[in-house]
């Protein structure tokens, strides 16, 4: 078989060439200058084809022949002022691979989304695979464009394209990985002091790409699957975290007030080039509320072992 990933260097797209290299083939889609960094000592050789995912000459040709694609490309921000990049590369860069895959008759289709696709709601506390999107302050404009991508692969289904879409939450991976993902290591790193009052969804980013591939084993077509471990508060996962890399553990937590005082000065300091972090007022909320992405449909198919957090930290440092 042969397996086309959209994403492959980035932190999710390289454990997912891993993991499926034990399948077939892999053939990796790329720009010209990508870091292939997280592919370092890879033991399984790579096709690589060149381009980019509004180049439909390039999409097209590397598809050529290709049994499955695996669709792990896209951005991830939850910076306020990248709501049209994360447009246009992440809902219109799915619209042309789903264009692409029904001009050349490519079939198969395993569609990388985000919990962020599901939703949220400030009256749920518990949300599957079932929960229908609805406007919302808590979506943010990184939910929003995967929400709207998944709808492009749900379009090409319809359109006789076989198709998985798998809705991962926070994936776990290793410091020195450097994603987006693997900021939350920094926040213990850097010795905060203040912890927000919610929960977190996470998975061990090995765990999840191992998930994907076995609902491709099971032929689990035409369904969507959340791949979440459990959920943790904030404050406990930081202390975990704290231990096991022999931090100090945020011990305060944040309130109400003190979190919009946060947004208004980062609001200033990102404008004038003095702060990165995403906080704005939606990941501000986000950040308090208690919520659960319930992962009993993929348990029930698959009966996963997970690794445990401490396993997890303890591999990722």
């Amino acid at each position: 078989m042969k397996i086309l990933i959209t994403g492959i260097t980035g932190l999710f797209g390289s454990y997912l060439a891993r993991e499926f290299s034990a399948l077939g083939e892999i053939h990796g889609f790329r720009r010209a200058n990508s870091s292939l960094r997280l592919l370092e000592g890879i033991t399984f050789p790579i096709t690589w084809h060149e381009g980019e995912l509004f180049d439909m000459d390039s999409l097209e040709s590397a598809m050529e022949g290709i049994d499955l694609i695996i669709h792990a490309a896209g951005k991830v921000s939850f910076d306020a002022n990248d709501g049209d990049s994360l447009d246009h590369i992440n809902v219109g860069g799915t619209t042309n691979l789903v264009n692409a895959m029904l001009n050349v008759g490519a079939k198969k289709l395993v569609h990388i989304s985000s919990v962020a696709a599901i939703g949220r709601s400030p009256e749920l506390a518990i949300l599957d695979e079932k929960y229908k999107w609805v406007e919302s302050p808590l979506n943010t404009d990184y939910g929003i464009s995967k929400y709207l991508a998944e709808l492009e692969a749900w379009r090409g289904e319809q359109e006789g394209i076989d198709l998985i879409v798998v809705n991962p939450s926070i994936l776990l991976g290793k410091v020195t990985d450097e994603r987006s993902s693997s900021d939350i290591y920094q926040y213990v790193m850097e010795g905060n002091s203040y912890y927000p009052k919610g929960d977190l969804n996470y998975i061990d980013v090995r765990d999840a790409a191992s998930q994907v591939r076995q609902l491709v084993e099971k032929d689990a077509w035409g369904e969507r699957f959340i791949l979440n471990k459990e959920r943790i508060s904030y404050k406990e996962f930081f202390e975990r975290m704290a231990a096991a890399f022999g931090k100090k553990a945020p011990n305060k937590s944040v309130s109400p007030l003190m979190l919009h005082v946060a947004v208004f000065f980062n609001t200033i300091f990102r404008r004038i080039g003095m702060s990165k972090s995403p906080l704005n007022k939606k990941t501000a909320m986000i950040s308090q509320q208690k919520v659960f992405f319930d992962n009993s449909k993929v348990n029930k198919l698959l009966k996963p072992n997970y690794f445990t957090l401490d396993e997890t930290l303890d591999w990722s440092k």
